[in-house]
């Protein structure tokens, strides 16, 4: 089993900036990790895709945070973070890290970000 915690959320003012962190309890590497992913739903909304990183490195981001937002590793420290920019009030919503690996596909419990306008 594998526990996902998160941290970093909270309120900023648009046009701020935030990091969130995604923590895993085991080495991701001992668990066949394929890649990090994070995700965001915000309320009456479905759950979409925010950005993605592969064990091997590639990324990718929705198209609305593309330049903004910046996914990255820490393999020793078996976290992923999210850095945010130049935040609008429509990146408001919960945050939720997904991990997937070869033995499971596990998730956050998720953290709030909300922007003011």
């Amino acid at each position: 089993q594998v526990q996902l915690v998160e941290s970093g959320g909270g309120l900023v003012q648009a046009g701020g900036s935030l990091r969130l962190s995604c923590a895993a309890s085991r080495n991701i590497f001992s668990i066949n990790t394929v890649a990090w992913r994070w995700y965001r739903q915000a309320p009456g909304k479905q759950r979409e895709l925010v950005a993605g990183v592969t064990v091997g490195g590639n990324t990718n981001y929705a198209d609305s945070v593309k330049g903004r937002f910046t996914i990255s590793r820490d393999d020793p420290k078996n976290t992923v973070y999210l850095q945010m920019n130049s935040l609008k009030p429509e990146d408001t919503a919960v945050y939720y890290c997904n991990l997937a690996a070869m033995v499971g596909n596990y998730w956050g419990q998720g953290t709030q970000v909300t922007v003011s306008s």
